[in-house]
């Protein structure tokens, strides 16, 4: 079968990136190449543009420049065995900066040597159009460049394209991209594993309502859930059942209260002010009444609109869930929120749910998440996650075990001392 049959085991970089990969998974390629090599009618010899295209789910100017990259820019329309192992040892097994800078070459869609908004609004298309299949918004009153714009938004173009006039982004803009949209980060680095493999940055919540529910007054979209997804395991998105919802039930703390009360689970709190600002929290334990800081780091400030970004703990401090219920001391306020100090969080609505706040905070690395730190809720929903049942009966097996394990050694302890004495 041409390459397949007779690599050149004079070529180092070939010979290198064989060594990523174990003897089953070599075999497990060359059975792909041969695969899609005799759907691209070569004699077996390489993989044409539209076969590789096709398999992979990549189309349009991404999918070309992916098939680009592949084959080391030769613009020869093959690709062989060699190239196909040589792309995947940087692009899955490569160090972190490898796989980095493959994904940073890849957004250049234009194959201008430079990085602008125009090729990350080419990407963020065809992620939503192509990969995730979501055509079009949900929300009447937001257009789905508006949707696009969110996503663009949260990135630095800090450098200038020398002869033209689009400020265009350094490798630095682009991690600090990465790192406030980890699903745009999952999902561009796993294009080329297999299609039915459950790629990483895929996933969207499944969002589950009343059928009785209006879609439009709905705040979280798909493109919203698989953003905050971003942040989460594969075990937090399966299912988000609508628990609150203001313009349902009220902007009441009580009806909040109650309608969260039998949810055991982590939720998704999302806050619309009268500034038109969407932004909101992930809390990762119960809302139960503290009066202090609790919960732990899987925490994290989020904002939806006008920019969309993801702000997990920096480790600088483990104020990162508030939840005060009927206090009558002012350094304790009543109500619900995330990061930062009393009376100063970095996100926090009050008991009355009229009115909250919203500063800069070391807990998230987060800024204020509106316009002004005042806020004026407009709607309040909440979501309830439903994590894998299998999982949870994992970890309750497990402490089980721990705690089973704790008496027993106590009482091993205890028959031990009354041994020697």
């Amino acid at each position: 079968m041409g390459n397949v049959q007779s690599p050149p085991n004079n070529d180092p970089r070939y010979v290198s990136a064989t060594r990523a990969f174990t003897q089953k998974e070599l075999e497990d390629l060359r059975s792909l190449f041969i695969n899609l090599a005799n759907q691209s009618q070569s004699n077996g010899k390489y993989i044409s543009p539209s076969v590789f295209q096709s398999y992979f789910g990549l189309h349009g100017p991404l999918g070309e420049r992916m098939f680009d990259l592949v084959t080391q820019e030769r613009k020869d329309q093959r690709l062989t065995f060699e190239d196909l192992v040589d792309a995947k040892a940087t692009y899955e097994k490569g160090t972190k900066d490898e796989i980095e800078e493959f994904i940073f070459r890849l957004l250049d869609v234009s194959g201008d040597n430079f990085v602008g908004r125009s090729d990350l609004e080419t990407v963020m298309i065809a992620i939503f159009n192509d990969i995730l299949c979501i055509k079009g918004s949900e929300d009447r009153s937001c257009s789905h460049q508006d949707i696009f714009n969110i996503f663009l938004n949260a990135a630095n173009f800090s450098k200038h394209d020398e002869g033209g006039t689009e400020e265009t982004m350094s490798f630095e803009d682009f991690r600090s991209w990465c790192t406030h949209l980890p699903s745009v980060r999952k999902l561009l680095g796993s294009l080329l594993l297999s299609p039915d493999s459950g790629r990483p940055g895929y996933q969207i919540p499944k969002l589950l309502t009343s059928k009785a529910i209006d879609s439009n007054i709905i705040l979280l979209r798909k493109e919203y859930a698989w953003h905050i997804g971003g942040a989460l395991s594969h075990q937090d998105l399966e299912d988000w059942n609508l628990l609150y919802h203001s313009s349902l039930n009220g902007l009441s703390f009580n009806t909040f209260l109650g309608n969260i009360s039998n949810h055991a689970g982590p939720t998704v709190l999302i806050i619309k002010d009268k500034e038109g600002y969407i932004y909101g929290g992930y809390a990762s334990q119960p809302w139960e009444r503290h009066a202090d800081f609790y919960g732990d780091l899987k925490c994290f400030l989020f904002q939806l609109n006008p920019v969309a970004s993801i702000f997990r703990p920096t480790g600088a401090n483990n104020n990162l869930q508030w939840c005060a219920i009927n206090f009558s001391s002012e350094d304790i306020p009543n109500g619900i929120g995330f990061g930062g100090r009393v009376n100063h969080l970095g996100l926090f609505i009050s008991a009355n749910f009229d009115q909250g706040h919203t500063f800069s905070c070391t807990t998230f690395g987060s800024p204020c998440l509106s316009k002004t730190n005042r806020i004026l809720p407009e709607v309040i929903e909440c979501w309830g996650v439903t994590q894998d049942a299998t999982q949870d009966k994992n970890d309750a097996v497990k402490g089980t075990i721990l705690e089973r394990f704790k008496e027993d050694r106590n009482m091993l302890k205890m028959l031990m001392f009354m041994m020697t004495t």
